[in-house]
């Protein structure tokens, strides 16, 4: 991974680091890469600057009593991750940042309008990935428009927490504090994930590793606290969750398949606005299965397109590999992280190659978290 563990050096020599390549990439590239990463940095630096470590707000007396439950209780998750899952001993989520909006940043990811594989943007340190992020909503919103203007189908997408990969001390941010028990403990897994492995260029497996991870966590959280109410609820909603994106990437993959055929733009534009009605259709069905819940409601209320599907595959499609390999590490994590390192040392089509297989032969999985096709 392209990161340096934490510790290995002082906080000031990996942000002068940081700082370093940001400059040199931003000046290879142009005036357009300056102003990006001006903004990522300053971005970045405010939300470093706003951190309190977690130990000292449980300490003080003026801190709220709500706010303070909360802390204690991401105090815990952070324990666990470490003690339970192996995930990184270090100060990454042991701080909260107040801020004062609703994301930390807004993603924008970008496909053509025939085309469901997202676009890919370069950075430095962290490599090539499939989305472009900004601090400032209406910046990320005036970015999608430029894309827009050229074609493309964008989506712009709040990020309520990312990693930096180990190179700083990552806090969370006052925009999460009020997630469910299970919520919170998803997002510090996750994002823990990423400090573990990460392959630049290969987002998909990224995200999908961290996502398996995630889930993992969750299920051992909640087992371990006895709480089995908090667990029959996770669990419907993983259900839940598993339909919805089985929904998606159905769609998706008839969308791949109508792009691919040789017809003129005006017919694939028209076959392509059916699809998305359908998928909405759909969804309607599935709604009224599942009693009613509108759980996603919001993401469907929004005028739907490629984009939207590619950032939903983005983190799921490989998960099923992912949670076969966790079986055949028959539940340890180290064994579960060593599998996945070897698949990361792959060169890139040998790794999808693997990773194709890997889904084929988990879709026979009896693991209904392996298999993302639900029984009724």
């Amino acid at each position: 991974m392209p990161s340096a563990p934490l510790g290995t050096a002082r906080p000031g020599v990996k942000l002068f680091k940081f700082l370093i390549y940001s400059l040199c990439f931003a000046l290879l590239c142009g005036c357009s890469s300056v102003e990006y990463y001006s903004q990522s940095v300053a971005g970045h630096l405010k939300l470093m600057g706003q951190r309190e470590p977690i130990d000292q707000l449980l300490d003080d007396r003026s801190t709220d009593d709500r706010l303070r439950a909360k802390l204690q209780q991401i105090q815990e998750i952070r324990d666990f991750a470490s003690i339970e899952l192996q995930l990184p001993d270090n100060d990454s989520y042991r701080s909260y940042a107040a801020i004062d909006r609703e994301a930390v940043v807004w993603a924008v990811v970008a496909t053509g309008e025939f085309a469901v594989t997202p676009e890919i943007w370069c950075y430095p340190v962290v490599g090539c990935a499939s989305y472009r992020g900004y601090f400032a909503h209406l910046d990320a919103e005036r970015y999608a428009a430029e894309l827009g203007a050229e074609g493309l189908d964008v989506a712009v997408l709040p990020v309520p927490a990312y990693s930096s990969l180990g190179w700083f001390d990552d806090p969370i941010p006052s925009s999460v504090i009020d997630w469910q028990e299970w919520r919170l403990a998803g997002l510090i897994f996750h994002e823990l994930a990423h400090q573990v492995l990460y392959v630049s260029g290969d987002t998909a497996f990224n995200e999908a590793f961290a996502t398996s991870v995630q889930q993992i966590g969750v299920q051992r959280w909640l087992e371990s606290r006895g709480d089995a109410a908090a667990l029959a609820g996770w669990q419907l909603q993983q259900q839940r969750e598993s339909q919805f994106v089985e929904l998606l990437l159905e769609t998706r993959q008839r969308l791949d398949r109508l792009y691919r055929q040789p017809l003129p733009d005006r017919q694939k534009r028209r076959l392509k606005s059916d699809q998305l009605e359908r998928l909405k259709s759909d969804y309607a069905l599935l709604r009224e299965r599942w009693g009613g819940f509108g759980g996603y409601d919001a993401w469907f209320a929004r005028p739907l397109n490629n984009a939207h599907l590619a950032s939903i595959a983005t983190y799921e499609e490989w998960v099923p590999a992912f949670r076969l390999l966790q079986q055949q590490a028959g539940g340890d994590m180290r064994a579960f992280f060593q599998a996945c390192e070897q698949l990361a040392a792959l060169p890139a089509e040998q790794r999808r190659q693997r990773m194709q297989g890997l889904l084929a032969a988990a879709a026979g999985s009896p693991d209904r978290y392996t298999s993302r096709r639900s029984s009724e």
